[in-house]
């Protein structure tokens, strides 16, 4: 190998880099958001002792941060379809990183619910936008983009739980070792939101300014799009998909340690597998690319209802084993459904409206998702955590069912 042969691969090597460290960064950003998300649900049984409050309180508190995740939706697009999607998503980065920091210090159960707010807030800010961000760095690559985006901000979910199990060994910084790991993750979110700031700009330097546009898009373009039949039932499926997944991962931990029988070290390892298994998006995604999304949509819808079934039929009677297998299958058809769903909206959004029309559809998909964790927080203080699930299980197969009729009709 000569020297020639050396320069040409290091200057490969980073062309490649500067090509992807958009998508890096934006992944990254949502990694942080959802880390600091999905490392509340473990932290329940803890807060229920220390706070002294009920499971419905704490579903409470966990659908005030969807439901402020839900409004931020559209409002986000709607800003960036006009000043850009970069310093939209920038602000939730800082948003998030303060609600983080505010948890480093003890304090009354209203500052959690709070800071929960913050972070739902700053958070709420980032796929919507990001989704069409990515789709015009990459207007080749869509599919592949959004697979990685969604992949890595899924393993948030496997690190949360994990990084809390860890922490209960360590001493913590303020008094809790869960405090410690917002202290980290705030940080971290206010470091990447700079990083971000500063390093993706320069893929939109040719992109036409939001000013630039022959007129704003008004109010009514976005409602027009729910006048087609096939588009608003799509959209029933989000929502009702978004019930489901968001009331089972708030309360999962809790319902294999209580439905299942299982310790609580061993329902948190099982609550990082359902997201361990979200690698299976960069297959999804890729393929959306090749074989059209509809048929992926069944297929992970499927794999997502079976796996759910089977997790409340089984619960306890099974063992570990059982029911994790029960959890990949859910995680496999969960993750490998979102990367297809963007795919599939990014498709048939008018190009001028785009940032806004998705915050219209996942406000409405978030917000019927903030309503799950308080939802199955009450069935499950009053029937019991095997009829909250059940419940859910239901809910999806009737997703299941429209998203099938949708591509027998396609």
């Amino acid at each position: 190998m000569t020297a020639d042969d050396i320069t040409t691969g290091r200057l490969g090597s980073l062309s490649r880099f500067r090509r992807y460290d958009a998508l890096a960064l934006t992944a990254l950003v949502w990694f942080l958001g959802k880390f600091l998300r999905y490392a509340f649900p473990p932290l329940f049984g803890q807060f229920e002792t220390i706070y002294d409050v009920t499971r419905t309180d704490l579903g409470l508190a966990f659908t005030g941060l969807m439901l402020v995740y839900a409004a931020m939706q559209f409002p986000s697009g709607y800003i960036a379809d006009r000043s850009g999607s970069v310093g939209v998503i920038t602000v939730g980065g800082v948003v998030t990183g303060i609600g983080a920091l505010s948890l480093v210090v003890d304090a009354p159960f209203a500052v959690l619910a709070g800071a929960m707010l913050l972070v739902g807030a700053g958070t709420g800010t980032y796929k919507t936008v990001a989704i069409e961000l990515l789709s015009r760095i990459y207007p080749t690559e869509t599919g592949r983009s959004l697979g990685v985006f969604d992949t890595v901000g899924s393993l948030a979910g496997v690190a949360a739980p994990a990084a809390v199990v860890a922490a209960t060994s360590l001493p913590g910084v303020f008094g809790a070792p869960w405090r410690t790991l917002f202290l980290v993750g705030g940080l971290a979110a206010l470091a990447v939101a700079l990083a971000f700031l500063v390093r993706v700009p320069r893929h939109l330097e040719r992109e036409p300014a939001a000013t630039e546009r022959d007129g704003s898009p008004q109010l009514r373009e976005y409602v027009d799009l729910f006048r087609q039949p096939k588009f608003s039932a799509f959209v029933v499926v989000t929502i009702l998909f978004s019930f489901v997944y968001n009331g089972l991962v708030a309360f999962l931990p809790l319902y294999l340690m209580g439905a299942g029988n299982l310790p609580s070290v061993t329902a948190n390892l099982l609550f990082s597998g359902l997201f361990a298994v979200s690698l299976v998006q960069l297959v999804t995604g890729e393929a959306s690319d090749r074989v059209g999304v509809l048929p992926l949509v069944v297929g992970t819808l499927t794999a997502a209802t079976a796996g759910l079934v089977a997790l409340v039929v089984l619960s306890g009677t099974a063992g570990a084993i059982g029911l994790g297998a029960t959890v990949i299958v859910l995680g496999v058809g969960a993750h490998g459904y979102r990367p297809v769903r963007g795919a599939y909206l990014v498709t048939v959004l008018p190009e001028s409206i785009a940032k806004g029309s998705l915050g219209v559809v996942r406000t409405l998909l978030v917000a019927a998702g903030a309503v799950g964790p308080a939802a199955v927080g009450y069935l499950s203080d009053v029937r019991g955590f095997r009829v909250a699930f059940g419940v859910l299980a239901v809910i999806l197969c009737i997703a299941t069912v429209i998203t099938v009729i949708l591509w027998v009709i396609d």
